[in-house]
């Protein structure tokens, strides 16, 4: 049996911290912020890559999936529909029909797969970052990247500076907190109004008005999943994900639209 080939701990220190400044230069400037890992800035983010953008998806949390993990009240499966289905293909999840266009799906399956498909598509994932501030530019008024600081700063009570992230486009896929939405009208005068917050429970209305809404909110920021509920006060639609999915593929495109024509 081989043995294993030693390396000492100040070699392993400087390896990763050399290999993981490296890579922070080259993401001081993107094309495209995703705020969230959960399944609409998954989805978004490997649609985004394939089509040749420079993807960076920041998530606050040590892991992706967003609310998908709990399943429906932590039981382990979650339903989508016709024609979310057709991402699942895209991404190489297995599902099963229940009923005609209605599907079940595991949720461990859906959270590793959707990470696996934005991350081989070549979309970079940083964990354990939290959105503080947006950056800005006038004439005309536009969000023009993010302002990022290490979760555990805040969690412990500090203050420092953030780092800067440049980018041509910023998209919200923070869930029920609009954290990226939130930021914009509260810091940028006359760049849009503050979301309203979701409504009650109506999955139907809740899942075809979220895809509905999905897209531009102003100039340089997009709006993805429960982020466009509690933006624009649909109502909730619970553990079906179809429209989390569609939702996600939407403003890959229209990201994509407008920014390579």
């Amino acid at each position: 049996m081989a043995r294993i080939k030693g390396v000492n701990e100040a070699e392993i220190t400087r390896i990763i911290v050399r290999e993981s400044l490296r890579e922070w230069e080259e993401l001081s400037s993107v094309d495209v912020v995703v705020v969230g890992a959960g399944p609409s800035g998954l989805t978004a983010a490997k649609y985004l890559a394939e089509g040749g953008l420079k993807t960076l998806v920041v998530e606050r949390r040590l892991s992706f999936g967003g609310g998908m993990g709990g399943g429906g009240n932590l039981l382990h499966k979650v339903v989508v529909e016709y024609p979310a289905n057709e991402v699942l293909d895209d991404f190489n999840v297995r599902y099963y029909e229940v009923s005609e266009g209605i599907y079940v799906v595991s949720t461990a399956e859906l959270m590793a797969k959707l990470a696996a498909g934005a991350v081989d598509a070549g979309a970079k994932i940083i964990f354990g970052l939290t959105l503080e501030d947006l950056i800005f530019r006038y004439d005309p008024l536009r969000v023009a990247g993010a302002v990022v600081i290490w979760s555990a700063i805040p969690l412990a009570g500090l203050h420092v500076d953030p780092l800067f992230i440049e980018s041509k486009a910023v998209i919200d896929a923070t869930g029920h907190d609009a954290e990226v939405l939130s930021v914009a009208a509260a810091k940028i005068p006359g760049l849009l109004q503050k979301p309203r917050g979701g409504m009650s429970a109506n999955a139907i209305v809740g899942e075809e008005r979220v895809v509905e809404l999905t897209g531009k909110v102003a100039p340089g920021l997009y709006a993805t999943g429960i982020a466009v509920s509690s933006y624009y006060g649909t109502p909730r639609m619970g553990p079906i994900f179809g429209g989390m999915l569609l939702s996600g593929r939407k403003v890959a495109k229209e990201v994509l639209r407008d920014l390579k024509g």
